[in-house]
């Protein structure tokens, strides 16, 4: 017995290694519960009364020092490991880089800063599906029959149902307040709207709109100009030059689209503005009394102003993007730039 010991002992203080598998193989062969100093202590049950005081003692030695060898391979193996660290350029001992706060799209900060100036004039927030039927997104808004909005080359319809469709607007929830609530009415409706468009620097199939309207009696031409005149001037700023060029839409008349000087280019002319200065932001006009009658409001007692205008094409001249594309390709590279925006 006392032999076994002894040629045990310098098995353990001979043994090397060079590896985690080898530091393994020590702890196995030598001091798990079956390694060989364990089954000594087994063996340890059959010696006589009279050795086994002695014997006991160097068993005890054993067992110690076959734990200390492995802690002490152990301790060099892991020295070894940072060594081979420290040589990659990976330091250990570095604490971890802790989780960092993500930032707001930078659309989700344009719309929350358009409709915070809104909320301050006094409009308040509605919001709508985004499938549609005919009537929310076509007949109640004044579209006739023919108009190239119904047809499938302009529009996103579903299930080839020509009466349910992807908006395309957010008039729809205009429709809708209208239809639930009584004047004065004073509300913007921000939202995605669907457009069968090719996709380029300057148009997607998909992009957000926020559209607002205000009906009362006696509401004129002038409170929309002055309505979107301070809106521009608190969005972009005191400088920024404003104007209103003539046009058509269906649900309003008189009409007219909203342009401001190029944020990119100051004015002096762009790709983005086809070299003019100007960019158009959205459309505007005096509600159609058709409009008003479709959803149970009498034209002849209260008038209103609405207008649209598109996040993605304000935030492009807020920020001076040139592509829009960049707003849904998810490019952490282009994202992280607004980190502070909000």
């Amino acid at each position: 017995m006392l032999e076994k010991i002894q040629e045990l002992n310098k098995q353990i203080q001979d043994f090397t290694i060079e590896t985690k598998e080898q530091l393994e193989n020590f702890r196995l062969e030598f001091i798990s519960r079956k390694g060989k100093v364990t089954l000594l202590f087994e063996d340890f049950k059959q010696v006589t009364p009279e050795l086994k005081r002695q014997l006991g003692q160097d068993l005890n030695k054993l067992k110690v020092a076959a734990q200390a060898k492995f802690d002490e391979l152990q301790t060099n193996i892991g020295s070894a490991g940072a060594s081979e660290s420290k040589e990659s350029g990976l330091d250990l001992t570095l604490p971890v880089v802790p989780n960092t706060l993500g930032s707001l799209h930078p659309l989700t900060v344009v719309k929350n800063r358009m409709v915070e100036i809104f909320e301050r004039m006094g409009f308040n927030l509605s919001e709508g599906p985004e499938i549609e039927d005919d009537w929310h997104n076509f007949s109640a808004l004044n579209f006739p029959e023919d108009h190239p909005a119904r047809e499938m080359q302009d529009t996103f319809f579903v299930q080839k149902n020509p009466d349910i469709a992807l908006r395309t607007h957010t008039s729809s929830v205009q429709v809708r307040t209208m239809e639930n609530e009584k004047p004065p009415i004073r509300t913007i409706s921000p939202g995605r709207v669907y457009r069968n468009e090719a996709i380029s620097a300057r148009a997607h199939c998909m992009f957000h709109q926020i559209e607002g309207m205000y009906i009362d009696k006696k509401v004129s031409f002038a409170d929309l100009k002055n309505t979107l005149y301070h809106f521009v001037k608190e969005l972009f700023g005191p400088e920024t030059k404003i104007r209103f060029r003539p046009s058509y839409f269906p649900f309003t008349e008189p009409s007219a689209e909203i342009d401001i000087t190029c944020h990119i280019c100051k004015g002096k002319g762009c790709n983005i503005c086809k070299y003019s200065g100007w960019v158009e932001i959205g459309g505007s006009g005096m509600m159609d009394p058709n409009v008003l009658k479709n959803c149970g409001i009498d034209p002849e007692e209260y008038t209103g102003f609405a207008f649209g205008m598109g996040i993605e094409r304000v935030t492009m001249l807020k920020y001076q993007i040139k592509d829009l594309r960049l707003f849904t390709e998810n490019d952490i590279r282009f994202l992280r730039q607004f980190k502070g925006a909000e």
